[in-house]
């Protein structure tokens, strides 16, 4: 009989196959022939071993997409050196060509059309999302407090006019997703809501 350990640990590395299967084949195939079958034929375990930790193809990928945002700690966190607009850039840079690789570009697209047409894992996405953008907030409200961005802006406006130009150059596919865009994005952001300093100068 094996140990709760033990067991623990084989748990651990089936579900990291399945992820994993999961993200290989949506990348080599395109969601839309991806199937549970196909993902546990890759990772090697029983399909009803993906049924017991997740209820559809969807909310497998979206696992798999969500382990790639955070730590490995199971955290979401942002880049805090003190410098406000060096860490932005970072974030948005890495962001843009994550977006740019299309490997991580497959796996978002079929990720996206599935949320839209299946409210539970609509419901996980929000929540994940939320906690990615109270993890955003937390980082401009610390370059509020440094002097580095006016302690009136309205943080929820300026992820949105950070992110949401980026997320529209994606989907449409109107413009390269670069480091040079990511970096006028937030050069713009800041130019708009300036600490006071930087207002009583101009």
């Amino acid at each position: 009989m094996s140990s709760p350990q033990r067991s623990s640990r084989r748990s651990e590395r089936s579900r990291r196959a399945i992820l994993d299967a999961a993200r290989e084949l949506v990348v080599e195939l395109g969601y839309a022939k991806v199937s549970i079958e196909a993902i546990a034929t890759r990772a090697g375990v029983g399909k009803q071993t993906i049924y017991r930790w997740w209820p559809s193809k969807g909310a497998v990928v979206f696992e798999a997409v969500r382990a790639l945002s955070e730590n490995t700690d199971g955290e979401l966190a942002l880049p805090d050196t003190g410098d406000l607009e060096a860490d932005l850039k970072l974030v948005l840079r890495a962001t843009a060509a994550e977006f740019a690789d299309p490997a991580f570009d497959a796996l978002i697209r079929g990720l996206t059309t599935e949320v839209a047409h299946d409210p539970e894992l609509a419901a996980a996405y929000a929540e994940h999302t939320a906690r990615l953008e109270e993890a955003k907030r937390q980082r401009l409200r610390s370059g509020q407090r440094a002097g580095q961005l006016s302690p009136d802006a309205d943080l929820d406006v300026a992820l949105e006019l950070l992110y949401a130009p980026l997320f529209h150059r994606w989907l449409l596919r109107t413009g390269p997703l670069t480091a040079d865009y990511a970096d006028t994005l937030v050069e713009a952001v800041l130019r708009a809501f300036p600490p006071p300093a930087s207002v009583t100068a101009s």
